[in-house]
């Protein structure tokens, strides 16, 4: 009998089980009409970039529900969403404007909505780094 190793190395174990996770199509989830659907939709990383432990526990928990439902036989599609936070966008680029000497109302409307969208598509690139460092450190059921 093989002895267990004295520390768990998630290196060895984890990204083969993420591997057959992906492999397998169990992160692809087609409307089925015999199967119970199943959703929850991932908010992105905040556009301030700031990510805190509360991030990493919410998104375990719901990592868990979505293969918990899947192995009960739902239609289970773990989803990332888009920009939930458009106070925190606009207090972003409103603080980013500020370095610069400047004001919302100095841009007007169409000029401040631009610095905004390319704040908030700074943060979409973010999260599809995150998406690039997950199969490798921690492996995450989403359907990316």
């Amino acid at each position: 009998m093989k002895e267990l190793p004295k520390i768990y190395d998630p290196k060895q174990v984890e990204k083969k089980i993420y591997r057959y996770w992906t492999d397998g199509g169990w992160f692809h989830a087609e409307r089925d009409p015999d199967k119970k659907p199943f959703t929850i939709v991932i908010p992105p990383p905040n556009v301030t970039g700031q990510l805190h432990l509360g991030h990493a526990f919410d998104e375990t928990i719901q990592d868990v529900l979505i293969r918990w439902k899947r192995m009960s036989g739902y239609c289970a599609l773990w989803l990332p969403g888009v920009d939930h936070a458009g106070i925190a966008t606009q207090i972003k680029v409103e603080a980013e404007l500020r370095k610069e000497g400047l004001t919302r109302f100095d841009l007007g409307r169409e000029k401040f909505l631009e610095r905004a969208h390319v704040s908030v598509t700074n943060a979409v690139i973010i999260t599809i780094h995150t998406k690039m460092l997950y199969p490798s450190s921690i492996p995450i059921a989403a359907r990316w």
